[in-house]
């Protein structure tokens, strides 16, 4: 059986990057990959359903990646998340931020930076199936369709 390399081990190996424990990293940092993953995500679905203009293609962008879309997702998988994912988001929540949302207040800025913060640690431990689980079911829960 052939074993897939994932799109991260791919990037390491490329950049000959070791190993690190991410348990080790800011959920600061962890919410600087998981705001690209979620992008990614998003842009991805949004492409892959119609080729529009690129103002079509930011406006629906911009309505799921805003923190207060981010903020209700969070509110919507709670009851979802295992222990561990409960934890790294909470820490992200929890995490003292530099940077202020221009338009969310300042609860759903931090609810988003948690999200952020466990997609990014679920990335980092190549669980790409659990990221896209839970990203299709909280846009499912919301009614938001790309």
């Amino acid at each position: 059986m052939e074993q897939t390399v994932s799109f991260l081990d791919k990037i390491k190996q490329t950049f000959d990057l070791d190993e690190i424990d991410i348990r080790t990293y800011s959920p600061l940092t962890l919410a600087f990959i998981g705001d690209c993953v979620y992008d990614l995500i998003i842009r991805a679905a949004i492409v892959e359903r119609a080729n529009r203009s690129p103002k079509s293609l930011h406006k629906l962008k911009s309505e799921a990646v805003k923190a207060q879309t981010q903020a209700a997702f969070m509110d919507a998988v709670m009851e979802l998340l295992t222990e561990e994912e409960c934890e790294v988001y909470k820490r992200g929540r929890n995490a003292k931020s530099m940077s202020v949302a221009k338009n969310a207040s300042v609860i759903d800025y931090r609810k988003a930076t948690g999200m952020e913060a466990l997609l990014g640690y679920l990335y980092l431990q190549n669980r790409e199936e659990r990221i896209l689980s839970l990203v299709k079911e909280g846009l499912d829960r919301l009614g938001i369709v790309l």
